[in-house]
């Protein structure tokens, strides 16, 4: 599931207003790190379903960075840690680096 993170989104909501997709921005590069952290650690402290809570968040960051295919993974996940299953942690891990690799380029 390669998919590419983009600010097609951001700069359709923003609307040609270049602060607003400034500020955006950067409160999706201050919280993502942070929030893939902390999955990361209730993955590995065998919490499924506090790590449902954050895939919650995070899918829709997936969703701001128009990586629809992402979303639709997500929501299946999160439903899957709902009830303790992890087996897809590595499928998104790799979104998460995908879009860690993104934020570092915007």
């Amino acid at each position: 599931m390669e998919e590419c993170p983009n600010l097609s989104y951001v700069q359709t909501l923003a609307a040609g207003d270049t602060d607003f997709e400034q500020r955006f921005i950067q409160i999706i590069k201050e919280e993502f790190p942070d929030e893939a952290t902390l999955y990361l650690s209730h993955i590995r402290h065998d919490e499924p379903r506090a790590a449902a809570e954050i895939v919650h968040k995070l899918k829709h960051k997936f969703n701001i960075l128009s990586m629809e295919k992402a979303y639709a993974f997500a929501v299946e996940y999160e439903e899957q840690l709902q009830i303790g299953d992890m087996k897809h942690d590595l499928d998104f891990r790799k979104i998460l680096d995908t879009i860690t690799r993104y934020l570092k380029t915007i």
